[in-house]
């Protein structure tokens, strides 16, 4: 990534080359030059040393201590060059003294995260769990934070004249991607927990019943506006309007069933009212009672029975409704779209010729053509990869004392125009860092109340203001705001900026110097016939073919998570591109328009297939509910226990198989049989005893948790410290929380710097609560404040209470 957005990138391989030889790494190393350097040798070392001495960054992924042991110690190296900025990405966390040591590949680290056992409600009724997933998504959250942190930290050096020395452990990173599907909220109201895979989960586990759910069965207990849809041409349709009430409507009208429905009793009216006031149970954009759900479900899969999902997807786009048609990887690669918008570009690569891979992650307009030619990359000598360092050595600011520095942001003033989760998580990872964040809404919500949910996590270390900026003092209001920050951050598809003149060039009139940052869901570079489409995460899973591969068929369709796989992702990918572009005005004076994208931020979930070229090998990479694994050496074991373990190994750990009691005869199993003989072996004892005797071999194992069990043992009460401390897995409870109600959540906690500050973010408060202090701020009397509140222009609050009962 940081290669894609110019920088002068070298690779180091050992002698032998990369362990995982894959042709992915096409794109992982284009744009940079590879050389070969044996660390185990005194030349390499120097070599090493040589090229590190030229860098501003240097990056590693050993296990912790392992590049100090080899001679290579970032915290001596940073004495001599303190303006050096160093980013190690473990497996583990270096304070993690469980699992510091373990072998970490990514199936590793997702089982024993909980991914294999937690990534969604519909594995768990199927009986499906544990299970394997092949997309990489410790790797990608991973990625991102550091070349995020990287990055920051290189502007923040702009300032300071002092590097830093960061961490960024996969597990951690991979917590923080699934914080929606981790966090607890203590007495949560019955309102919030309609979800009627959730509630059967529930009576089944009371019941002592199995879960044995058919994948038609569990289909019928899907929200009805958040599902998918058999077409006439027997390819799905994916539909997401669930919890926004003129959305639901809009399809229901699409769909020619909203009048009758409403004949037989559903009833329009705010949700954001107590329960209790509501006009009917049967109320648009609310969890709806009985067998409601299953009516309306029938009733619009006959509708979309009619047409072929392609003529939805159409229909859907003119109507502006959330919607997208099922599509497998290969042919999104091969999407017309996909194309023009950069979202998959085209390489020459030396080894597999001409190759088509992921386009760019994240960039800023104004350069992000010059990105969609990468070069191929490139294996050179040593003198070659020491003199390009050398060429594009960059001037650096004269150093100051570490002493002063703090946070990488502070002084960083931010304003948040976003919502649902993927942008103002954005903003919430910008606050750990010192941003001062407001949060910008319109006085009245779209959004059900289930929106608040998410907004615990997401508005931590925010202030909160309500403001219609389409009333002239509503439109002064923001235009203040503008005018004192340097960030703006919003998440909506060109044509809806520029109908709410929120366009950059109209906003940079307001303030030439500010930052703007747009992120929305099927957006590239360029322009292309989905750029204007409207959605979110489950339509990117839809359109990319993740839900396919997931679900394993085209019959069978499945969201990889209820919420969050490529949502939170894309808030990352939002602070890689805002510290671009803030680097980039604090070395040159200009700002930029920094960009991201769902659908660009969701290629590196498929990286390890993303790619196509004249002689590839069929898409036929672990799929569906079945999948155990990439092959016996990688693959989920049921021990004697009943628990399961993840072996990830590979043909090159064989002779440490025979120091593996129980699996000393393995190399003299026929390579077709080594599965038999390891499901065999692995009954005989408990996973515990694996676990140890794999360890004790340095092969790489994990037993499968759950989150529940990771947030029960790695939880504190919130103690004003952001959780860096804590290991690899770290949650906090805040009991007095502004809602009223306990809620315990993963810590901002994945970016470790050892000078920058991460600040522990106050909790995220009531929609609404800091409208007048906002106000106050640009000198609004009381008066005029009230006066704005009269009119409508501003509000104090969506609803009486942070969570309606």
């Amino acid at each position: 990534m940081l290669a894609d957005l110019g920088a002068t990138v070298v690779h180091v391989d050992p002698p032998s080359g990369p362990l995982w030889d894959s042709p992915a790494n096409a794109t992982l190393n284009r744009n940079k030059l590879i050389v070969k350097v044996d660390l185990k040798t005194q030349e390499g070392l120097a070599e090493a040393q040589a090229l590190i001495s030229e860098a501003d960054i240097a990056i590693e992924n050993f296990r912790p201590g392992v590049l100090g042991r080899l001679g290579i110690d970032f915290a001596a190296l940073r004495k001599v060059q303190p303006k050096l900025i160093t980013v190690s990405i473990p497996g583990f966390a270096a304070n993690d003294e469980l699992r510091r040591e373990w072998r970490a590949f990514e199936s590793v680290i997702a089982a024993a995260s909980g991914v294999f056992t937690d990534m969604g409600m519909n594995r768990v009724l199927m009986g499906a769990t544990p299970f394997f997933t092949p997309l990489p998504i410790s790797s990608a959250y991973g990625c991102l934070f550091a070349a995020a942190a990287a990055v920051l930290a290189l502007q923040a050096r702009e300032r300071s004249g002092v590097g830093d020395q960061i961490e960024v452990p996969l597990a951690s990173a991979l917590m923080e991607g699934l914080a929606w599907n981790s966090f607890a909220i203590e007495d949560l109201p019955a309102r919030y927990k309609m979800d009627r895979r959730r509630r059967e989960i529930a009576r089944r586990r009371e019941a002592g019943l199995p879960m044995d759910l058919s994948y038609d069965a569990l289909h019928k207990l899907l929200d009805p506006f958040y599902r998918n849809y058999k077409c006439q041409d027997g390819r799905g349709f994916y539909v997401v309007a669930a919890g926004n009430k003129f959305h639901t409507k809009r399809i229901l009208q699409l769909l020619g069933l909203y009048d009758e429905l409403v004949t037989e009793g559903l009833v329009e009216g705010s949700a954001w009212l107590p329960s209790d006031e509501w006009p009917s149970d049967t109320l648009l954009g609310a969890p709806l009672p009985g067998e409601w759900p299953e009516k309306i479900a029938d009733r619009m899969q006959a509708v979309f029975l009619t047409r072929p999902a392609k003529e939805w997807e159409r229909m859907f786009e003119e109507a502006r409704l959330a919607g997208a048609a099922q599509r497998s990887l290969q042919e999104w690669i091969e999407e017309d779209h996909t194309r023009k918008a950069g979202l998959a570009i085209v390489v020459d690569d030396p080894v597999y010729g001409q190759m088509i891979q992921p386009g760019p992650v994240a960039w800023l307009e104004e350069s992000g053509s010059a990105m969609l030619t990468p070069n191929p990359r490139k294996w050179v000598t040593f003198e070659e990869a020491l003199a390009a360092l050398s060429a594009t050595s960059s001037s650096r600011p004269q150093a100051l004392s570490a002493a002063s520095l703090n946070g990488w942001l502070d002084g960083v003033r931010v304003l948040d125009m976003s919502n649902v989760l993927a942008g103002p998580q954005s903003a919430s990872y910008l606050a750990r860092f010192g941003a001062e964040i407001i949060k910008l809404d319109p006085v009245t919500p779209s959004f059900s109340p289930w929106i608040v949910i998410s907004a615990m996590i997401s508005s931590r270390g925010k202030s909160s203001t309500l403001v219609d900026i389409t009333t002239p003092g509503g439109r002064k209001v923001f235009e203040r705001l503008v005018k004192s920050v340097d960030v703006v951050i919003w998440n909506a598809t060109e044509r809806q900026v520029q109908n709410m003149a929120l366009d950059p060039d109209s906003l940079r009139k307001i303030n030439p110097q500010a930052i703007f940052c747009r992120i929305d869901c099927f957006g590239g570079v360029r322009q292309g016939s989905l750029s204007d489409r409207v959605g979110y995460d489950d339509l990117v899973q839809t359109t990319s073919g993740i839900m396919l591969r997931f679900g394993g068929s085209m019959e069978t369709p499945e969201e990889h998570a209820h919420v969050g796989t490529i949502d939170l992702l894309g808030g990352v990918g939002a602070i890689l591109a805002i510290g671009v572009a803030l680097y980039q005005r604090g070395r040159v004076g200009r700002a930029g328009r920094p960009r991201t994208s769902l659908s660009a931020v969701a290629g590196l979930l498929q990286i390890p297939f993303w790619y196509d070229y004249k002689g590839r090998g069929p898409f036929d990479e672990p799929a569906g509910p079945e999948a155990r694994g990439y092959d016996a050496l990688t693959r989920l074991y049921k021990s004697a226990c009943g628990s399961t373990v993840m072996l990830s190994a590979t043909e090159r750990d064989m002779s440490r198989f025979a120091e593996v009691e129980g699996l000393e005869l393995l190399a003299d199993v026929p390579k077709n049989e080594w599965t038999p003989f390891l499901t065999e072996a692995f009954g005989k004892a408990s996973a515990e005893e694996w676990l140890s005797r794999l360890h004790a071999a340095d092969i790489g194992a994990a037993i499968c948790d759950t989150l529940a069990a990771l947030r029960s043992a790695n939880t504190r009460l919130a103690d004003g410290t952001p959780g860096t401390e804590q290991g690899s897995y770290s949650f906090a409870t805040v009991v007095d929380h502004p809602s009223g109600y306990a809620v315990t959540q993963v810590d901002q906690y994945a970016i470790r710097p050892v000078l920058g500050k991460v600040y522990d973010l106050s909790a995220s408060e009531k929609f609404g609560a800091s409208t007048r202090n906002v106000l106050r701020s640009f000198q609004y009397t009381e008066a005029a404040i009230t006066e704005l509140i009269a009119v409508g222009a501003v509000s104090e609050g969506w609803s009486r209470e942070f969570l309606p009962r």
